[in-house]
């Protein structure tokens, strides 16, 4: 009897080894994890980590990556702000954080990142290790506790919103440049590559909020995005058959008009929606849309609101089947996040050099603050953003159902 069982192992152990890997895909209006059990989809966003913004900082006018960047070069110099740099993408997200999130019971993360940690703007043919590390990083962080991860281009080539969420320079070039256009392709093809073997991630969002309202040409830019989209997903699925990708709509990802049918298999579509009554007609174009054409439907952001109004919005999107992930997971002296760390102290000292006038190198020397406080600043907020340092929001985890 022995010797039957040991046969049976030496015959069917190399076959369970060889089995290929599990992908989550979609499956009509669902999405199936790895295990092919239906998943809605419960997160949060790891913004402001791999793409920082302004607002985040507290700053208002330097509002995107470059321009913080360039006040903190001014403050302390290239070479120290870039150590800064590193120091804080080392701190602000870390495995503790995915470790925790696991505990609250979420089933994915939205890693938002920008372009610029891939390669460098004026000679996007010079690859660079830092974004793909940090990916990296994250992706086995998530892989280990059990999180699936969605990649999110949020800052692309070019600028794909034109405002300071994409880093941009005020207009979405990457709609019309085909430079831009080349070079977006070229990195997603990269990442899709380099991931293509990982079931931990669940897909790829390939462009955030594309095209807002504001812009007088934006039928113009729209009529370009789905064609866009279509030379996007040919490029990753060069390389990539089985991960799943999101399309996001036009106008701030709220304008799925400038959709038609599915065009490849394995799509999705991401909307999201901020500061509106957590009604129904708010997002019935999506219910309709996903019943039209059989496709899932998920919401990649939604929050910086009150506890009461993030709970009812997402009770109603549980109550149709719909996923999410509210934005963010970490904030400065903020409840609207899971976590919130406290300011530095002389922050404001910061604040008020970045927002106020700078157009001259006379200006910039009267307004720099000495060095040690910029020095104990600095040194503070990297002090006070890895997670042992954080305080959870109750009312925020309350509002998202994972108290």
């Amino acid at each position: 009897m022995r010797r039957k069982i040991w046969l049976l192992v030496l015959i069917w152990a190399p076959l369970l080894l060889a089995q290929p890997p599990r992908y989550a895909c979609v499956e009509g209006r669902s999405i199936r994890g790895g295990d092919g059990e239906e998943i809605l989809l419960r997160g949060t966003n790891l913004g402001n980590w791999l793409n920082p913004e302004g607002y985040m900082f507290h700053f208002k006018t330097v509002n995107s990556f470059r321009l913080i960047d360039q006040v903190l070069k001014e403050l302390v110099g290239a070479d120290a702000a870039n150590a800064f740099w590193h120091s804080f993408r080392d701190r602000y997200v870390t495995r503790a954080d995915i470790h925790y999130l696991k505990g609250l019971g979420f089933n994915h993360v939205r890693v938002p990142f920008n372009f610029r940690l891939f390669m460098v703007e004026d000679h996007p043919e010079i690859w660079l290790e830092e974004g793909f590390r940090r990916l990296d990083d994250v992706i086995g962080w998530c892989e280990a506790e059990g999180l699936y991860v969605i990649l999110d281009l949020h800052a692309a080539p070019g600028g794909q919103t034109g405002d300071n969420i994409d880093d941009s320079w005020g207009y979405p070039w990457l709609l019309t440049d085909s430079t831009a256009q080349r070079t977006t392709i070229r990195l997603w093809r990269k990442i899709a590559e380099r991931y293509a073997g990982r079931t931990t991630v669940l897909g790829y969002d390939l462009l955030n909020e594309p095209i807002p309202h504001f812009f007088p040409d934006k039928e113009m830019l729209n009529a370009n995005l789905e064609p866009l989209y279509k030379r996007l997903v040919q490029a990753v699925r060069e390389v990539d058959p089985h991960h799943i990708i999101f399309l996001g709509g036009a106008q701030w990802d709220t304008n799925f008009d400038v959709f038609g049918p599915p065009f490849a298999v394995n799509l999705a579509y991401s909307f999201h929606k901020y500061w509106m009554p957590t009604e129904q007609k708010e997002i019935q174009a999506y219910l309709d849309f996903r019943d039209k054409y059989h496709v899932p439907i998920w919401l990649g952001e939604s929050g910086e609101n009150t506890d009461e109004w993030i709970n009812g919005f997402r009770m109603l999107l549980e109550q149709h089947n719909i996923g999410w992930s509210f934005w963010p997971y970490k904030k400065m002296d903020s409840s609207r996040g899971i976590v919130s760390f406290a300011r530095p102290a002389e922050w404001e000292e910061i604040v008020a050099y970045a927002e106020g006038p700078r157009r001259t190198f006379e200006e910039i020397r009267k307004a720099r603050p000495a060095p040690e406080v910029v020095q104990r600043a600095l040194a503070g907020l990297l002090e006070n953003i890895p997670f042992d340092r954080c305080t959870p929001n109750p009312g925020y985890l309350k509002a998202l159902g994972v108290e």
